[in-house]
Parts: C-alpha cells; structure tokens; sequence
C-alpha cells in the first residue's frame, strides 16, 4: 500500500466492483484508455481478478471516502503498450469523470513514479496515450514525462480500431534532478 495527501494506493479488491463499475462504464473513460466501458458490476469483478489483479497495479482510493475512484499502476516487461526491457516499466492511469480536474492522477502517479524509482530500482518509466488524449498528456508533463515519439495507426485490440499512441519518457537520472531542485 502508497499513500499520498489525500490517497490511499492499494491493490484491487473483489468488494470493489459496484464502485469500478460505477466509472469505468462511462464511455468518456475506457476507450480513450484503449478499453471497453465496463458492460455491468460482474464484468468489472472479472477485470479486477483478470487485469488490476496484475503486480504493482492499484485502485485509488480517497482517503476521506475510502473508496475507489480510479487505477494507477505500472506495466513490466510484455504487459506494456511496447515490450519493455529490465529495468524499464510503464506507468498507467485513469479516474472517473466525477474527479477529472482535482489533481488526484498526477499526486497518484507522482507516487507510483517514486516507489518505482526507490523501491524497485526502475531506470525509465515510459508512458503511452492516445495523441488525441489532451487530459492525459496534462499528467505526464505535471509529473515530468517527455515528448519521445508518436507511432501512427497502432491496433488497439480490445476496443476493435487503430490510433494514434504519443509516447513519452521519465528516466530516473531526471526524476533525481526535479526531486533534489524541489528541496
């Protein structure tokens, strides 16, 4: 378990379901993320123990609520968008709409982005969007990602099209840099 300010960070839970399913069946959420809106509270129980069951993956939970409201967690070796070499991962995110705007994603993923750094001796962090993804690109800049590059047409299997990916990187020796001059 992270916490943050105002965050609980822990692994996905089978109680946690109603409130997954509560956003992640919104159409603004999944298939910019690059899945499908969440058919009802048994799909998401079955996402919880088939995908954010996954090591290093968790709900984001408000501390002054105690419940989920989005994921945060990162992606290792041929779990992410690319394969990824040892010592590199892949950070991922989402929150529903209702918190969209409150900086809960970037306190969340600034913490995931330390314990990676700290804790498991990652050397890079990537982080993939959809280029038409705006939301999404705010976060990786307020957490210190860079432009990388963009790969045109990539399939993007679970929602059935093709899209645009905008890539962006955090090495450890940047991170290190922006931490020492924050203190």
């Amino acid at each position: 378990m992270l916490q943050t300010e105002r965050l609980i960070l822990r692994p996905w839970e089978d109680d946690d379901a109603e409130e997954l399913f509560r956003y992640a069946k919104d159409p603004d959420i999944g298939p910019i993320a690059g899945w499908s809106p969440h058919a009802n509270v048994e799909n998401s129980r079955e996402i919880i123990r088939d995908v954010l069951s996954a090591p290093e993956t968790y709900a984001v939970i408000l501390k002054e609520t105690g419940k989920p409201v989005g994921s945060v967690g990162l992606l290792f070796k041929e779990s992410g968008t690319k394969p990824l070499p040892e010592g590199e991962a892949e950070l991922g995110y989402w929150i529903g709409k209702p918190y969209w705007g409150r900086g809960l994603i970037p306190e969340a993923s600034r913490e995931v982005i330390r314990h990676a750094f700290e804790d498991l001796d990652v050397q890079q962090i990537w982080c993939v969007c959809d280029d038409s993804n705006d939301k999404s690109k705010r976060v990786m800049g307020k957490c210190g990602f860079t432009f990388d590059h963009i790969e045109k047409g990539v399939p993007c299997e679970l929602i059935g099209d093709t899209r645009d990916e905008y890539f962006t990187c955090l090495p450890k020796s940047r991170w290190m840099k922006v931490c020492i001059s924050e203190d």
